[in-house]
């Protein structure tokens, strides 16, 4: 909660450049780059912040618990979708594959709010900046004060999710943030509703550059369009079914910007034609395609451990999942498998290439931070459970369809509901987390893992207050308003 924290984050983005985009720069600035120290003294310092903060993002590795990328991983292993290879010796994969987060020494299990928090700070910081200087253009003004209330509804979206109550920072002043206690979910849903709001009022509906002076083909800015993509989430996951819908209507209604892809074209960057991505993040190191490639995909000469890959390969819960001529599961498009000494393995291949291409212009895949699959979703389920039961029905079907799959049989609410939650599982899985979160706010985490727990660890027993991650001991110490959630 320091001021520091800025500081060194700015000096992290500095060093980033300098290390990673020299070789870009060549082809074209990407707009994950920076240029110079970060202050809010002009649109360029002032740019280079926020893009600062997606380049910092961007450089994490998905194996690195506490990293916006490696959502996709650790809630991944706490959930019944991924199995953690018994030889991979990583003690922090294992605590959190075992459901055996402490709040000790080792601060497994408050990675992401280590994580999380410095970012939320230079996002306070930012919009204070923002809010207080005079020497900008008044459309890039409005569009980076619009992605600092973005990424900091954002980080606080996946805290809230994660650890429950929490403290709402929304100063970067040290000495109210080192003295706040935990927050209501409640009030914190609310704040993060209202900074989506906010978003959505400030971003542009066009797609810029790292000038924020140009249209781009490349979606990997926050916009208008992520901001309603996130607030139809939020309302989701608050019971606001109707506004879920209304605002997952404003993007499913976009024909001419927002299209489903086919299975092998979803995770391509928005250049290539992928009409699927609503925002992404272009990878900064040179020659690099996606971390969660690195982390997920297998080569049969190493298995699961080795060139790469973190360990954790697909559940046999998730496998059974699919139906029979579902495209996702089958004929290699979302799933493929090695055989290694004797054993088959599947593993996500969402995102093909792994391997480092030659030129940074060969890069074909960014990270999908919001796809259209995902607003489907929403709008499906918000449609169900406010009884309309056809047009959920429709919205189902759309992604079905794409999968191979014939539309759905379900008739009444329970069963659509169903279908729908069923269908996120294996539509959405390894990203962002979604099915941790999904068993969390159904209801059904208690029933789910009180089976998977014991079959990742003999004798191990799930109890449902490890639904939440733990906090760290120091930061209970450090701060005498902060509570321990229970249980740990």
């Amino acid at each position: 909660m320091k001021p520091k924290y800025i500081f060194l984050i700015v000096l992290l983005i500095w060093q980033l450049s300098e290390s990673s985009c020299k070789k870009l720069i060549e082809v074209s600035p990407p707009s994950t780059a920076v240029t110079g120290n970060a202050v809010f003294s002009s649109d360029a310092t002032a740019i280079a912040t926020l893009t600062g903060i997606y380049a910092t993002i961007s450089t994490s590795s998905t194996a690195t618990a506490g990293s916006i990328p490696s959502l996709s991983l650790y809630p991944g292993l706490s959930s019944d979708e991924l199995t953690l290879w018994s030889n991979s010796g990583n003690l922090q994969g294992t605590a959190y594959y075992q459901n055996a987060l402490t709040s000790g020494l080792s601060g497994y299990g408050s990675d992401y709010w280590s994580g999380f928090y410095p970012i939320i700070f230079s996002c306070n910081a930012a919009i204070e900046g923002l809010k207080k200087g005079t020497g900008f253009t008044p459309s890039i003004q409005q569009q980076l004060l619009g992605e600092a209330y973005f990424m900091r509804a954002y980080c606080y979206f996946y805290l809230v999710n994660l650890y429950g109550d929490l403290p709402l920072a929304l100063t970067s002043d040290y000495a109210v943030n080192s003295k706040l206690s935990r927050t209501s979910s409640s009030q914190v849903f609310k704040q993060i509703v209202s900074d989506f709001q906010q978003a959505v009022s400030l971003l542009s509906t066009t797609y810029f550059d790292g000038t924020l002076l140009k249209s781009s083909v490349e979606r990997v800015r926050p916009t208008k369009w992520a901001a309603e993509a996130m607030l139809a989430r939020a309302y989701l996951y608050t019971g606001n079914w109707s506004g879920a819908q209304a605002q997952a209507d404003l993007l499913l209604n976009n024909n001419s910007l927002f299209a489903l892809s086919s299975l092998d074209s979803t995770f391509l960057r928005a250049g290539l034609g992928n009409k699927e991505a609503i925002w992404q993040l272009q990878p900064v190191n040179a020659g690099s395609n996606t971390e969660d490639a690195k982390a997920f995909i297998m080569d049969s000469s190493y298995g699961p451990g080795g060139g790469g890959n973190f360990g954790a390969y697909l559940s046999s819960a998730l496998l059974d999942s699919f139906e029979l001529g579902d495209n996702r599961r089958f004929n290699q498009h979302w799933i493929d498998s090695v055989n290694f000494q004797s054993t088959i393995y599947y593993f996500p291949i969402k995102y093909k290439v792994y391997l480092p291409v030659p030129d940074p212009s060969d890069v074909t895949e960014y990270l999908m931070m919001l796809r259209l699959g995902e607003t489907y979703l929403i709008r499906a389920e918000a449609k169900a459970r406010q009884g309309d039961l056809s047009g959920a029905a429709t919205d189902l079907n759309a992604i079905r369809a794409r999968a191979g799959l014939s539309g759905t049989s379900e008739t009444t609410q329970p069963g659509l509901i169903k279908a729908i939650l069923h269908e996120r599982q294996v539509e959405l899985f390894t990203e962002m987390g979604q099915r941790w979160l999904d068993l969390k706010r159904t209801g059904s985490i208690d029933a789910v893992m009180g089976v998977v727990t014991p079959q990742k660890s003999n004798g191990a027993s799930w109890n449902s207050y490890q639904q939440l991650y733990p906090v760290y001991y120091l930061d209970i110490q450090s701060d005498p308003n902060l509570k321990q959630n229970l249980g740990y």
